[in-house]
């Protein structure tokens, strides 16, 4: 199957434009310095962004309460920071994830765990969470590991930056891209086709294709693509997880879920919760937690965020 390159996203205006250029250029040049120089950017910036922004810290800290009821207000808000800087660190760590020189990139992502789970032409779904090195996650077996592989992709606003997102994802490895609005046929032609698949299904995107399952005790709308794109390719289900670590990032390749899914896209859609909570766990500050996760209320339910 070749490879598609999503249609570019609507111009803005001219000034913006030129902001964008002058963004990207700032990420460019960080991709030339040490690592240590741009983490160490990365901690300044988190920390002025948690000191600025306040609805989304508002969001974090409420997230944080629900999942964590028993950690008190000062360890919520010591972790809440943290968050912010890791969020700023692996935002910052794209520029040498999409321009650095690829024996650099390879050098800073360990990939370690099962491997074997990825080799041969198995059908397979990769449980991608939303931890901040996703991207990380993505770029080591594409770069590290000959499979070709298949990704969904969601078209920015911006032009300049839909093309540098687009063309950094897709530097390693030929990847196959799938627009979001192709829909779970085309992802699941891909995967009878051998392109493992690396999807990130753990957001709140409304009650279309999601049920309300729970999420650390928490009733959550949650998407059932995992279990239904598994069962429609006939596919395993492979976590990769990423954590980021002062020499770059960590990307564990976790065993093949046993089982799974059952055929009941309910349960199947709430053991995959369970498990992510496992491996939030595991690295509590490095999940994405500035997204409003119960934003969508089950009915009757009153709003989760009060702002």
């Amino acid at each position: 199957m070749p490879s598609s390159t999503p249609s570019p996203a609507p111009d803005t205006a001219p000034q913006a434009r030129l902001s964008n250029r002058l963004g990207l250029g700032v990420m460019r040049l960080l991709a030339r310095l040490p690592l240590s120089w741009v983490r160490a950017l990365g901690w300044a910036l988190g920390s002025v962004l948690h000191a600025v922004a306040a609805r989304r810290r508002r969001i974090a800290r409420t997230n944080w309460a629900a999942c964590f009821p028993d950690h008190s207000e000062a360890e919520r808000d010591a972790a809440i920071r943290r968050h912010f800087v890791y969020f700023a660190q692996a935002w910052l760590d794209r520029s040498w994830l999409w321009e650095a020189p690829g024996h650099v990139v390879r050098h800073r992502l360990l990939l370690r765990g099962d491997l074997d789970a990825l080799e041969g032409q198995s059908p397979t779904v990769i449980f991608a969470p939303h931890f901040v090195g996703m991207d990380a996650g993505w770029t080591a077996l594409t770069a590290h590991l000959s499979r070709r592989f298949c990704g969904l992709y969601a078209e920015q606003l911006n032009a300049d930056v839909d093309r540098w997102m687009a063309e950094g994802r897709q530097r390693f490895g030929n990847p196959h891209v799938v627009g979001k609005r192709q829909g779970l046929r085309a992802l699941a032609t891909a995967l009878r086709e051998g392109l493992p698949l690396y999807l990130l299904p753990d957001m709140d995107h409304g009650e279309r294709d999601a049920v309300f399952v729970p999420f650390f005790g928490v009733p959550a709308a949650t998407l059932t693509s995992l279990p239904r794109l598994a069962r429609l390719g006939g596919a395993q289900v492979v976590p990769v997880t990423a954590r980021l670590v002062p020499d770059g990032y960590e990307v564990t390749v976790h065993s093949p879920w046993l089982d799974y899914p059952t055929g009941d896209v309910t349960a199947d859609t709430a053991e995959m919760n369970r498990r992510l909570e496992a491996f939030i766990a595991d690295m509590p500050e490095q999940y994405y937690w500035v997204h409003k996760r119960f934003k969508t209320r089950p009915p009757g339910a009153p709003p989760f965020y009060l702002m």
